[in-house]
């Protein structure tokens, strides 16, 4: 099977967290395991959409789906280590688009992973996948990411 590569435009990046591994994500392997990076991953998602103004679900019952993840990983991650984050969106569509997610480790420099989770709208009160709303992508319209 051929390996997954991820690489995205240097200019791509547009929001960024710092997340702390705490020992509870640590493995048998003494690392971070990809359970967790999964869930860091979540949560930086959370907090770029929640910058933007973006709510994950509105009143009407239509929110945000995530439909597929990939994630690559370049070096491991250890107990109390300070990753860095870089959240950017690209790819959009009728639907959705991918948020995209580069990890590192700024004490020093290393890149720990690339991550791209693709989402769609989805309307949880019809069970159904509906149009990206236009305050959504006008958002990210204003700082070129469409390009």
């Amino acid at each position: 099977m051929a390996r997954l590569h991820l690489e995205f435009p240097e200019n791509q990046f547009h929001y960024s967290t710092h997340l702390t591994v705490r020992v509870t994500d640590i493995n048998a392997a003494n690392h971070l395991g990809n359970d967790s990076m999964i869930s860091m991953i979540s949560e930086a998602r959370a907090r770029f959409l929640f910058e933007y103004g973006v709510e994950e679900t509105r009143e009407d019952g239509t929110g945000i789906i995530v439909t597929d993840l990939a994630t690559t990983y370049r070096a491991e991650a250890h107990a109390r280590d300070q990753l860095l984050f870089e959240v950017g969106v690209m790819d959009f569509n009728r639907y959705g688009g991918d948020i995209t997610f580069r990890i590192s480790r700024p004490a020093d420099g290393e890149l720990v992973a690339m991550a791209k989770s693709g989402f769609v709208f989805f309307n949880y009160k019809h069970g159904r996948v509906v149009e990206m709303p236009r305050a959504f992508s006008a958002k990210f319209a204003r700082v070129n990411w469409l390009d």
